[in-house]
């Protein structure tokens, strides 16, 4: 089964690329990393708690008020002996575990490049990331046991996260004018001023970095659709990819993967070496580029 790898900036467009691969002709089963980001951190879950427990005390608003959650009006607090009481005062909240996360707020939280705000985004990313890599790998395992030809992993930190490693092509969706990202976000998000709009599209690195890493892996192993027009231009650069695509890994090879266990695991394996030798490359450019940028402005 050949693992997808969908990724982009903010507002480039990836969720409409996402749509595409669900629909017909392709209708691929879609992983997304955000919604499975949503799941996992739900109430009662472990990594709700975790969440409480170190952000909880330094953001006022970390949760919904209790008139957005229908759920936690339908029983009152417990008293000392474990019985049910009906709430008698507007001012008593319903217990803080039963009230899902204020994204927003906890966005804001995160969301920047001061030395306090990374910290905090890391902690976060250190708590939500491992649950998510066990929802995602156990979807995958589903979908290959499902006799699927290809499963679409759409995670906006692909390449950050080291999920890019694990898959046999890489599809980037990116916009040339960061003009046009940056409209686009503020019209989906109207709440967000410019600075923090700016500060989302920082949080997930450039598209120029993740057009460079796809270049990286080669022909066949990467690709870039871009977004600078409509949805049908898009839909027209999806469809060359996607012949390409199926090309190289046409559907009746995920039956025989499906069929031959061992030579699924060789495959696998094969496209892990890949991933992780065209990441080294990627990564000793870099280091070189900023060698050379400081021997530049030493001489400066």
């Amino acid at each position: 089964m050949l693992l997808i790898g969908l990724t982009g900036s903010i507002a480039t467009g990836k969720s409409t690329v996402s749509a595409l691969l669900s629909q017909p002709p392709y209708s691929l089963p879609i992983i997304d990393a955000d919604l499975l980001a949503r799941q996992v951190v739900e109430p009662g879950t472990r990594a709700y708690k975790q969440i409480l427990a170190h952000f909880a005390a330094t953001t006022p608003d970390l949760l919904l008020p209790a008139d957005n959650n229908p759920e936690t009006l339908s029983t009152g607090p417990q008293d000392p002996n474990g019985s049910s009481q009906a709430p008698n005062s507007s001012s008593q909240a319903p217990p803080s575990r039963s009230r899902p996360l204020n994204r927003p707020a906890l966005g804001c939280r995160v969301f920047g490049r001061t030395p306090s705000r990374q910290r905090d985004r890391a902690v976060l990313n250190s708590i939500v990331h491992p649950a998510v890599r066990r929802a995602m790998a156990l979807a995958v395992l589903k979908a290959y046991l499902s006799g699927h030809w290809a499963v679409v992993l759409d995670v906006p930190l692909l390449f950050e996260s080291g999920l890019d490693i694990f898959c046999g092509l890489v599809m980037v969706a990116g916009v040339r004018e960061p003009r046009i990202q940056m409209q686009r976000l503020r019209a989906r998000d109207p709440h967000l001023s410019e600075r923090e709009a700016g500060e989302r599209v920082q949080s997930q690195g450039g598209v120029e970095g993740k057009v460079g890493r796809v270049a990286e892996r080669g022909r066949g192993w990467g690709a870039v659709v871009w977004n600078d027009g409509g949805r049908a231009e898009l839909a027209e650069g999806v469809a060359r990819v996607m012949d390409g695509v199926e090309a190289g890994s046409p559907r009746w090879w995920g039956w025989v993967l499906l069929g031959a266990p061992w030579l699924a695991v060789g495959v696998g394996a094969w496209c892990m070496f890949w991933g992780w030798w065209a990441r080294r490359r990627w990564e000793s450019k870099e280091r070189e580029r900023e060698e050379e940028g400081g021997r530049g402005m030493a001489k400066l």
